[in-house]
């Protein structure tokens, strides 16, 4: 390899490591915040709104992401990246800076609306730099910061809290976001790219408002308005017209967020289908093991973090292993069956857990979940980007997203309607009027210490039925996701062989990598040869 050569391989993984630093202030957000929430609300007020922190973000970021990935494609994917990190940062600081529950609630709206392009904007990137058949192998890097920030967000989180205040919880972004902003500034360089095509605002609104109502939906229903009340089925009613009409709209516009041409291909609508169940699953899962750790194995915040650590491991190695698999034989369906199937069991176990349940046996567990979680995370994506053309390579990466995010929201919403209830429901049961109170907190190991024994103990066994519940709801969502896989053609991922690939490996990463318009120019003939 020459000099010229080793210097365009050090910058790529430096621009990588750039990319994957901007994609870690996406998903650690949540996770950081989460577990800020308690002292949030001491401080703030406003316990009645606490999802709104959570719920503003997500739909700024579910609504955006499609339209992230659209300018990108129009206008050239690095400016929009960049934009859409000063957005984030710029609702961090002010996030950090807010003097009210409802001026956090718009702040992180603000923050969301960045989020939203971190995340699509680096895996389109990503897709412009790497070939089809090496992406494989880089993407077992991208499980493995997926897998490291879940675990890792409710961790710092703890210790940003105790340490230094719940509003360095976001202002922990500036930092590290100005690396990523500085690094891609002066490493990344794509082709210039810029059409007179129109952004579809009508289509981008219907998306935005569907999404919305139907999160709000799932946020609502059951807890704060029954499920037969006149605001839930108006929500369902305004969610479902305006998801009617958006297909209509795309359908006729000439640049649509979403072309529907993209669904044509049955193997690209499993795999979205799929990406949807996973996320709803994975958020529910990683939001409800540390409330279990915290009130019933007696973990504090900082420790429950540290007790997520077998999921993490098992993603990492899922992760590298199964990426340098899907790149030597090109195909992918067996390890979608192989993760939906482990995700199934592992959420099954979660349900049997229980107060005798020691650290060990939930990490086994653990262990479970977080390998079929490594495999889902590695090939929703490969699979959607590898069904579609190069000129929707964004789009695809952008649904891919926007669904998985969707489905977070819905898992979260749904699995918290089900193990609020179910709280409730065994706290009052046991305790009657003397512990109903609790059965809406969220708990830590301090607070529960002061509790009479009765009320402690009732609780505990509250949280463990509330958990039984919406682990076993999720275990039957894995189960929907395993039976769709079954429905996925393998097709050999595009690219030359395992033997070639395997044979000039580092060459040919290095010149694909420095022609990313040759790259796009392949993909146009295959896509016209089909």
């Amino acid at each position: 390899m020459s000099d010229e050569e080793k210097a365009q391989t050090r910058q790529l993984y430096w621009v990588l490591a750039a990319l994957m630093t901007a994609m870690v202030l996406a998903m650690l957000d949540g996770l950081i915040v989460g577990t800020a929430m308690p002292t949030i609300v001491a401080e703030l007020g406003g316990l009645d709104h606490l999802s709104w922190v959570v719920t503003a973000y997500t739909l700024a970021t579910a609504a955006s992401t499609p339209i992230w990935g659209k300018l990108g494609d129009m206008y050239g994917r690095k400016g929009v990246y960049l934009t859409s990190i000063v957005i984030f940062l710029a609702g961090s600081a002010l996030a950090g800076m807010a003097q009210s529950m409802g001026q956090l609630i718009a702040l992180r709206a603000l923050q969301g609306l960045g989020g939203g392009g971190l995340l699509v904007g680096a895996l389109a990137i990503i897709g412009d730099l790497i070939p089809m058949r090496e992406r494989g192998r880089y993407q077992g890097m991208l499980a493995t910061v997926m897998g490291v920030s879940m675990v890792a967000g409710p961790l710092v989180g703890g210790v940003i809290t105790d340490h230094l205040g719940w509003r360095w919880a976001f202002y922990i972004n500036l930092p590290i976001g100005a690396v990523a902003l500085i690094a891609l500034g002066f490493l990344l360089h794509l082709p210039k790219k810029r059409t007179e095509a129109r952004i579809d605002y009508l289509g981008a609104l219907l998306l935005t408002v569907s999404i919305s109502s139907l999160v709000l939906l799932a946020t609502w229903g059951g807890t704060r308005y029954g499920w037969g009340s006149a605001p839930i089925l108006g929500l369902a009613a305004l969610g479902l017209v305006t998801l009617a009409a958006f297909v209509a709209v795309e359908r006729r516009a000439a640049e649509p967020v979403i072309p529907l041409r993209v669904f044509r291909s049955a193997n690209f609508s499993l795999i979205t289908v799929v990406g949807f169940l996973a996320g709803f699953v994975m958020f529910g899962a990683m939001t409800f093991l540390p409330v279990f750790q915290q009130t019933v194995q007696g973990a504090s915040a900082t420790n429950s973090g540290l007790l997520l650590l077998p999921v993490v491991v098992a993603m990492t190695g899922v992760g590298m292993v199964g990426g340098r698999r899907i790149t030597e034989s090109g195909r992918f369906s067996r390890f979608v069956l192989i993760g939906s199937a482990l995700m199934s069991v592992g959420l099954f176990l979660f349900a049997l857990m229980g107060t005798e349940t020691s650290r060990f046996t939930s990490g086994l567990y653990m262990l479970v979940y977080g390998a079929g979680a490594g495999f889902i995370t590695r090939t929703t994506l490969l699979v959607s980007q590898n069904n579609v053309e190069a000129k929707d390579l964004g789009v695809a990466s952008s649904t891919a997203t926007l669904i998985r995010t969707i489905g977070g929201a819905f898992g979260v919403s749904i699995m918290g309607t089900v193990f609020t209830a179910r709280v409730q429901d065994a706290v009052a049961g046991h305790v009657g009027g003397a512990g109903s109170g609790q059965g809406g907190a969220q708990l830590d190991a301090a607070s529960l210490r002061h509790l009479p024994q009765a009320v402690r103990s009732a609780y505990e066994h509250a949280v463990v039925s509330g958990a039984h519940q919406a682990f076993l709801l999720a275990a039957a969502v894995a189960v929907a996701g395993f039976l769709t896989a079954w429905f996925l053609k393998d097709v050999p991922l595009t690219g030359p062989s395992a033997a070639a690939v395997q044979r000039t490996a580092a060459t040919a990463r290095v010149t694909e990598t420095a022609d990313a318009e040759s790259l796009g120019r392949g993909r146009r003939d295959r896509g016209a040869d089909g």
